[in-house]
């Protein structure tokens, strides 16, 4: 499918879910990068004059750069809206546990930590499962590996917010810029509408299937104006929560903050360090015995 083509395709998903459902009921999980952007032009490409809200989770670990792109956009459309989480990072995470490798793989982790070697996560470290575990990461299911670990990093951050935010203001439908090629988990969800268990839509993904390449392509024909750490020197691919142990490019990631975001570079080195200092010590994910010094 041309280009073209693909967006008259979703240009009439979008139409059709909101007139069936009601566009009072939406808000846009809007998170400065790449991917919401080019829905919020979507969106208003589709529904031109939409009052749709475009909600920003200002986690404390967002990019200096994101935040001030959001409330650049924030200062000429007063639909883009503003929310923080009531925990603090470091807290949460000490008390919840550590993100590692994965979300899938801290979930199974933090089951075993939990509650010990069950049927779910003897499937995953024999690899009955989509996306087994690492042999380079099977001794953390054991009694060699002590630091406490958690998927629940997302949830208290943006989910919370973004569900407590969401009763306030009767605004149950979420939309978000999710593709399945950014891989993980979210190469298993098949439709673009997630319904509930009474069959109420909860969740509305309308790129869920679009390529990067089309993405681009949009951003270019529409003339559309990212954050500048898409941009060079950054080049960033994502952005996201800085410095996340899920994130594939960590070690550019961390590379580029030191060189170009040195205090960014700090916060991230001291917030995720337990995961770092692991990282590093087995040579996944962030080189092996190299870490960059900073007075952090």
């Amino acid at each position: 499918m041309d280009n073209e083509l693909t967006l008259f395709d979703r240009l009439n998903v979008i139409r059709d879910v909101v007139k069936k459902y009601g566009e009072d009921k939406f808000y846009i999980s809007f998170s400065g990068g790449k991917d919401s952007t080019v829905l919020h032009h979507l969106i208003d490409e589709v529904l031109p004059g939409n009052r749709i809200p475009r909600v920003y989770a200002d986690t404390g670990i967002e990019y200096n750069d994101v935040k001030a792109y959001v409330k650049e956009l924030q200062a000429t459309d007063d639909r883009i809206e503003i929310i923080k989480p009531s925990v603090n990072i470091k807290q949460m995470l000490e008390r919840d546990g550590y993100p590692f490798k994965s979300k899938e793989h801290s979930l199974f982790l933090s089951v075993y930590q939990n509650s010990g070697i069950g049927l779910t996560v003897n499937r995953y470290l024999n690899g009955d499962c989509r996306h087994p575990c690492p042999k380079v990461l099977k001794y953390q299911f054991s009694n060699e590996f002590n630091l406490k670990i958690s998927d629940k990093c997302c949830k208290r951050l943006k989910k919370e917010p973004f569900k407590k935010w969401s009763k306030e203001n009767g605004k149950t439908i979420a939309m978000t810029g999710m593709m399945a090629s950014e891989g993980g988990l979210r190469e298993s969800i098949q439709n673009c509408i997630i319904t509930d268990k009474d069959g109420k839509l909860k969740k509305f993904h309308p790129l869920l299937k679009v390529s990067e390449e089309w993405e681009n392509w949009y951003i270019e024909s529409r003339n559309i104006k990212l954050c500048k750490l898409y941009y060079s020197p950054y080049n960033f691919k994502r952005t996201g929560c800085k410095g996340c142990p899920y994130a594939l490019g960590l070690q550019y990631q961390l590379e580029v903050m030191y060189t170009l975001l040195p205090n960014e570079y700090r916060q991230c080195e001291l917030i995720w360090k337990p995961v770092y200092d692991e990282y590093r010590r087995i040579g996944y994910r962030l080189k092996k015995n190299i870490q960059t010094k900073l007075d952090v």
